[in-house]
């Protein structure tokens, strides 16, 4: 395995440089500045407009250029858990941000006094530009502490949740577990799921639950540590409950989560019948166990090099939308992605949008499955998502929770469909399985965590909870989605899921369900329609930031308040579902499982053509 890795200079050459030290005094000046114009020049809101363009254009200067000097330390920091000089940058540039509490609550304090913005709009191209931002800054007003109270919990966050956030940071990211007697990174352990060998999955499941075993105590402080916080903040706010705070960040009505999370809900037997199903191909009566959920189905589990993958999503994407492909390969050729997994980097993957320097950084930890592939389409999808902003302005670039997985989950969708249009019979089940597995881990895993995380705030409320409650809780939650179709499940998987404790991101487990049952619809009209779909399909990634999620989704004609649309969505994943459940029970039926895992785990007698036929 090569030693690639991503190129941040077009960020900073490093935390040392002129560059970096230059822009984060000029911040660190500006910020102060703000702070006395916003004390002694906003006043009445006479020159209202002159006043309101003043703010947009020194805040768009300075949150873009605070937003890179944070976003390289941190991309340091994701790959070398042992930065010591990323680590020290970034507590200064937090510190730093605390100084934003004042600037900003003053400002919107201010603009609940303006009326009609849309009046102010009309002699001004800048403020009509920004309508609906400075709309939702009156929204935040409304939430809104006293200016004091404001800095005060900017100035405690550091050593508050962002303390917590790094110590399971630093505590996951260096795990290592035992397997076999050989020391194995956690990332390692859990892509040794999709191994061919039925013990390498059972010992890498057992490995990998030992060694989160071994962190479980400061992971449960930072859970609760930051899940405390939350719960405080959104009760001063004024908040009904972190959902309902989540929901208005997220820019999305709580009826229309309902209908969505309905329509999921009729899913699960579908779901448990697969689960099952599979379970007995490869030897289980009583349902799947969970280190088996991603073990391939057949002989044909094909890997790739890195080179193949980039080759292969670049040319899937073609498939769509040159403009994609065109911007997949000059992620690939420029480095903007770090692919491997190493000690000291973190688990998953995810991809940073550079708005103010129109780039992308995505960080994978590739192994060489077609899941990989997948999740690398996902994470440039992301990152289209990112070029289809370049040009917008920076305070417009900020899009809700829901519609940020929708590209990445579309550019999947195109990348499993065109390649199951040229698979040879075992390669395309290979693919079908790959998609049902995904469809799984978003319809029935995600509402699994989405149970799991509004647990974990209800009990919170009442005190701190252990490791052992937190497990608890993590089982009931997968038992309620994953039902019978499981033998076993994972109740330490809040150790390793980010999300769980990232403070600004609360519930981030639903808008995965939104974006891919979003991007369903949306590919389905381009199946339908696929005359000028792309350039319609990237005028609404680029106006992701104006508006609240219906009006997006009405760019595309689709009415997301219509039940019916998340109910033919949901019908459309489980076809795929039904479809793949009866093969596998047609393959259960005519072999025994030995034989099957045995040419599972040797594939000696297996040969290919050129074209991937079996011969």
């Amino acid at each position: 395995m090569s030693n690639e890795t991503w190129d941040l200079t077009a960020l900073y050459p490093s935390i040392d440089s002129e560059l970096f030290q230059k822009e984060e005094a000029t911040v660190s000046h500006i910020l102060r500045q703000m702070g006395f114009w916003c004390k002694g020049a906003l006043g009445s809101t006479d020159d209202a407009v002159g006043k309101i363009e003043s703010y947009l254009s020194i805040m768009h200067q300075l949150k873009s250029t605070f937003f890179c000097l944070k976003s390289y330390c941190m991309l340091r920091q994701s790959t070398d858990s042992a930065d010591e000089q990323a680590a020290k940058a970034i507590h200064r540039l937090e510190e730093m941000e605390a100084g934003f509490a004042p600037v900003e609550t003053a400002f919107c304090h201010w603009l609940l006094d303006v009326p009609q913005l849309e009046e102010l709009a009309k002699d001004s191209p800048l403020i009509q530009d920004h309508l609906y931002y400075l709309t939702l800054l009156k929204q935040q007003a409304s939430h809104q502490l006293s200016s004091a109270e404001e800095v005060l919990l900017s100035k405690l966050r550091p050593t508050g949740s962002l303390a917590f956030m790094k110590l399971w940071e630093t505590a996951s990211s260096d795990l290592i577990g035992q397997y076999r007697g050989q020391e194995k990174p956690i990332s390692t352990l859990r892509a040794m799921a999709y191994d061919e060998d039925p013990a390498v999955r059972k010992d890498a499941f057992d490995a990998e639950q030992a060694a989160l075993a071994t962190i479980s105590l400061p992971a449960s402080a930072a859970m609760n540590g930051i899940k405390g916080e939350v719960l405080t903040v959104s009760r001063l706010r004024g908040y009904d409950s972190v959902l309902a705070m989540t929901l208005e960040q997220s820019r999305l009505e709580k009826d229309v989560l309902d209908a969505m999370m309905t329509a999921i809900d009729g899913a699960q037997e579908t779901f448990r019948a697969y689960f099952r199903a599979k379970g007995r191909l490869l030897g289980h009566d009583d349902g799947l166990p969970f280190y088996d959920l991603f073990a391939p189905v057949t002989a044909v589990n094909r890997t790739y090099t890195y080179e193949e993958a980039k080759s292969y999503v670049i040319r899937q994407f073609a498939t769509f939308s040159q403009e994609l492909s065109d911007y997949a390969a000059h992620a690939f050729e420029n480095h903007w992605i770090d692919p491997f997994p190493k000690q000291g980097k973190r688990g998953g993957a995810f991809c940073e949008n550079l708005q103010p320097i129109g780039e992308s950084r995505i960080l994978a930890n590739f192994t060489g499955s077609f899941n990989d592939v997948l999740t690398l389409a996902h994470e440039l999808g992301h990152g289209y998502h990112g070029f289809c902003l370049n040009g917008i302005s920076f305070l417009n670039s900020d899009y809700p929770m829901p519609i940020a997985e929708t590209a990445s989950t579309f550019c999947e969708i195109l990348t499993k469909q065109a390649a199951l249009k040229e698979a040879a019979p075992e390669e395309a089940l290979q693919i079908l399985e790959s998609d049902v597995s995904d469809l799984a881990q978003i319809l029935v895993d995600i509402p699994s965590r989405y149970r799991f995380e509004d647990a974990v705030f209800a009990e919170r409320k009442n005190g701190p909870l252990s490791s052992r409650r937190l497990n608890a809780l993590m089982e009931e939650a997968q038992k309620a989605t994953y039902g019978n179709g499981l033998s076993c499940y994972h109740p330490q998987m809040w150790i390793i899921k980010p999300h769980y404790y990232d403070v600004d991101f609360n519930y981030y487990n639903f808008p995965y369900a939104y974006g891919l049952l979003f991007a369903e619809g949306l590919y389905h009209r381009y199946q339908s329609q696929p005359a000028g779909f792309a350039e319609k399909y990237h005028a609404m990634l680029a106006s992701t930031g104006k508006g609240d999620l219906a009006y997006v989704a009405s760019l595309m004609d689709i009415d997301i308040r219509d039940a019916s649309f998340w109910k033919d969505a949901v019908e459309s994943c489980l076809v795929r579902v039904r479809d793949l459940t009866k093969r596998l029970e047609e393959r259960a039926k005519n072999s025994k499982t030995a034989p099957l895992q045995q040419c599972l785990r040797s594939k000696k007698h297996i040969f290919f053509d050129g074209k991937n036929h079996i011969v």
